[in-house]
């Protein structure tokens, strides 16, 4: 059983005292009527880092009492686990990725294209991401200086909370980096608001420079890079969010901060991270222990006992095996999975045809016999199927559940950081061309791909795809597409975009998802996005 943030203090902690504070904060309604008042918890000063740990969890859980529970009434457990939504708003939605059963709630219009403002799968992510928020708020006002001199907190324990306090607006932070990247809007609120205010909604460049000014402000109380316990955020995650942030800033606020980008990448470079041996380990039941650890800059956290819940690794791994060609003893859960409910799309698969890829580590492609077409979804035989994600460790043992699994989910990873660099460079932010053909070079030595790229077939074209290989099924290719402007319209267009088969043009607005009809409910300033 795996030791790490999850297991600071007494999970349960999750909403339990924040409960008062979410309702009124960012207008979600809690499924919980049991609170702790704030003074009753903190008389024992382990309190601090066991709420802290709360905020955290939230990124893992999504209710106290099991897998199936929700903290947040009327959202289910399966459409609100924060890892999940993101994976099916970021990759589902895009060319890589198709999910048999179009009857779960929401994935039939999201693997089409197809959405609407009713959909419970982007009420779950709009929910959730905003819960973190509340979460984060919460544990600022808690530990003002004022509240901590009243409660008489001891020096040693004030020194920890100041890194407390950064992690928190990290994390709040990267709550609404998701919010401007998939809603370009949110419902905005800090600890200085007062909890009963009708919230102000900030647009994409609102959040854009709040998320800017948040991370380069908490930078000096945050541990170094690589230097917080795993599971912990440190500078590394800051710039990381900050090299997103850049790297897509055209797409959020028509600015180019290629140069910025640069910057945080070259800082990551040189904050003693580490690619892991084996491309594999970082996909497995012990990437917190094996030499992941080193290459994995932010996790979203499984244990198959502790934090069980239906997070993207637990979707990704039973949903691969069901087919003749997986048993599920292959990848540490039950024989029969999810019946074979994920595959792959033409598109993905054929980023991996022709000889550069037969022995690359990376290419974990079953074909078999199997056509490589989705010509009825529901038809589990068609399509090619991968097993990129396992249950297993590194030295061969599985997981301790056959259901929820161990394996941690790489939200952010140093592979990610080298690509980075060479589009930055590519787009005029700065670097050397020899500095990024041998950072991608050193992603195919890793992958024991013996077929290196010279510096003239270093190409935007060839970073689409190279992300597309390394990153795949880890959220972030409609992120990617959409930067490339591929995602909508008809200039690429892969099975299923737009319920074609063979794929149809998308409008623009399908670029931001729909703020969900529940939402706008709660706050009369929120209004709907263009086209919906």
């Amino acid at each position: 059983m795996k030791k790490r943030i999850k297991q600071i203090g007494i999970i349960s902690f999750l909403l339990v005292f924040t409960i008062f504070s979410c309702e009124e904060d960012l207008n979600i309604t809690p499924n919980d009527d049991d609170s702790i008042l704030g003074e009753e918890l903190y008389q024992n000063e382990a309190a601090y880092r066991q709420v802290i740990a709360g905020v955290y969890a939230n990124l893992a859980l999504t209710g106290t009492e099991g897998a199936g529970s929700s903290n947040i009434s009327g959202i289910d457990a399966g459409t609100s686990q924060f890892g999940r939504v993101l994976l099916y708003m970021q990759t589902l939605a895009a060319d890589q990725m198709i999910w048999s059963y179009e009857n779960d709630p929401g994935t039939r219009e999201i693997q089409r294209n197809i959405w609407t403002a009713q959909n419970p799968l982007i009420l779950g992510m709009y929910s959730r991401t905003h819960l973190t928020i509340a979460l984060a708020n919460n544990f600022l006002r808690e530990t003002t200086p004022e509240k901590l001199d009243s409660r008489g907190v001891s020096s040693a324990t004030r020194q920890q909370i100041v890194a407390y306090r950064a992690e928190a607006r990290l994390l709040r932070a990267l709550s609404y980096y998701y919010m401007m990247d998939l809603f370009g809007k949110a419902n905005f609120a800090t600890e200085a608001d007062p909890l009963n205010a009708v919230l102000p909604v900030y647009n994409r460049a609102q959040l854009f420079n709040f998320v800017e000014s948040e991370l380069l402000a908490i930078e000096d109380d945050l541990l170094p890079a690589g230097q917080n316990e795993y599971g912990r955020a440190d500078r590394g995650v800051a710039y990381m969010i900050l090299a997103k942030i850049y790297l897509n800033a055209e797409v959020y606020v028509g600015e180019n901060r290629y140069t910025d980008c640069m910057n945080y990448c070259q800082q990551l470079l040189n904050s003693g991270y580490q690619l892991a041996t084996n491309y594999s380990h970082n996909f497995m039941a012990d990437n917190n222990t094996n030499s992941a650890k080193n290459e994995i800059i932010f996790p979203i956290i499984s244990d198959g006992f502790s934090t069980q819940n239906y997070g993207p690794t637990t979707v990704m791994i039973n949903g691969s095996v069901g087919s003749l060609e997986v048993n599920g003893a292959e990848v540490g859960v039950a024989e029969g999975g999810w019946g074979g409910a994920l595959r792959v799309r033409r598109e993905f698969a054929e980023l991996w045809q022709g000889g550069d890829f037969i022995d690359d580590d990376r290419n974990t492609i079953i074909s078999d016999d199997r056509p490589i077409g989705i010509v009825d979804i529901s038809d589990r035989d068609t399509g090619y199927i991968i097993q990129k994600y396992s249950n297993v460790t590194s030295t061969g043992q599985a997981g301790i559940d056959q259901t929820f699994v161990d394996t941690d989910f790489p939200l952010f990873r140093l592979a990610d950081v080298h690509l980075m660099y060479a589009e930055a460079h590519l787009r005029g932010g700065g670097g050397t061309i020899d500095t990024a053909v041998d950072l991608i070079n050193d992603l195919r030595m890793r992958a024991n791909n013996p077929n290196m790229i010279s510096n003239s077939e270093l190409t935007l074209g060839f970073i689409l795809d190279e992300r597309s290989r390394e990153l795949h099924w880890e959220a972030h290719r409609r992120q990617d597409l959409i930067r490339f402007g591929l995602y909508t319209g008809g200039n690429y267009n892969w099975a299923w975009k737009g319920n074609g088969s063979n794929g149809i043009a998308i409008p623009n607005h399908f670029d931001l998802y729909p703020i969900p009809n529940l939402s706008m409910s709660t706050n009369p300033n929120l209004t709907q996005n263009p086209g919906y």
